[in-house]
Parts: structure tokens; sequence; C-alpha cells
């Protein structure tokens, strides 16, 4: 459900070589921060959201005009502070792998709030009302805890 467009500053050869490589059908070669900005507002003019990854110093404007802003870890110190997110690894694919990690993590933080707002629903008014001994609603609390800890950790795994 993401196009993936190309729209680059350098040469037509080197843009159409690596648009090749990474499977990349729609691209632009040539283009000034001017028209990469204007393509930019076009886009989102048409309702769309932009994810930018940029380097440069060119690329500062337009990095901070899009949605959602990536700055490569060996670029411009303009463009990495106009970024949301840094690339460290300063290739491509971290780019997908980082999309499908924010997923993930989304995914797990719901699932925390979700098992918090739970256990706090329930046994908060159970031990208010004395229907729930004080020892054991600080161990539920505390494996409550190291629940939500244990599934956040799921995400190291990948």
């Amino acid at each position: 459900g993401r196009a993936v467009r190309l729209l680059s500053g350098d040469q037509p050869v080197a843009v159409a070589r690596m648009a090749e490589r990474l499977g990349i059908g729609s691209w632009r070669a040539g283009a000034t921060p001017d028209t990469k900005l204007a393509a930019l507002r076009d886009w989102q003019g048409q309702g769309e959201k932009v994810l930018m990854v940029g380097d440069g110093i060119n690329d500062a404007p337009v990095l901070a005009a899009a949605d959602v802003r990536i700055a490569m870890g060996q670029g411009a110190m303009l463009a990495r502070s106009a970024a949301d997110a840094l690339l460290v690894s300063n290739r491509l694919m971290a780019v997908p792998q980082a999309l499908a990690l924010a997923q993930r993590t989304r995914r797990v933080l719901r699932q925390n709030l979700a098992w918090a707002a739970l256990y706090n629903l329930a046994c908060v008014p159970l031990a208010l009302a004395g229907w729930l001994p004080p020892l054991a609603a600080g161990i539920g609390m505390a494996c409550s805890s190291l629940f939500v800890v244990l599934n956040a950790q799921r995400l190291q795994r990948g």
C-alpha cells in the first residue's frame, strides 16, 4: 500500500541505475530542492502522507515539509536536525526494516496499554473494596509490570 518514488538531484544515469537496482519504477533525476519541495507538496495535496529520506543540505527543506522525515546517518547535520529518525547504518534497506519495527512497536505498545488498563480496572477496585488482600494486589501489580516488560522485549527478537 505504499508508493515508492526516487527523487534525486544526481545525474540521470546514476539515478536510473539505482532505481533499477531497487525496483523503483517512478524516479526523477536532476531535481533541485525547489522541485523536490514542489513534488512533495503535490503528493500531499493529493492526500498522500509522505515519508522522505534524505542526506544532504539540499534535502533539509523537503525533510522539514514531509509528514515523516528520515535522515541517513552520514548525512549533513542540517538534514539530520530536520529528521524524525536517523538511520545509522546508511543502508536504504534499513528504511523498510525501521517501518516494520515501528509497526510492531505500536502493536506491542497497544497490547501493554490494554493489559495495564485491564489489570487496573479489575484489581484496583477489588483492592479498594477490601476483596483483594494488599499482598495479592502488590504481587499482581509486580506480575503485571513484569508481563509488560517481557512483552516489550519481544521487539528485540525481531
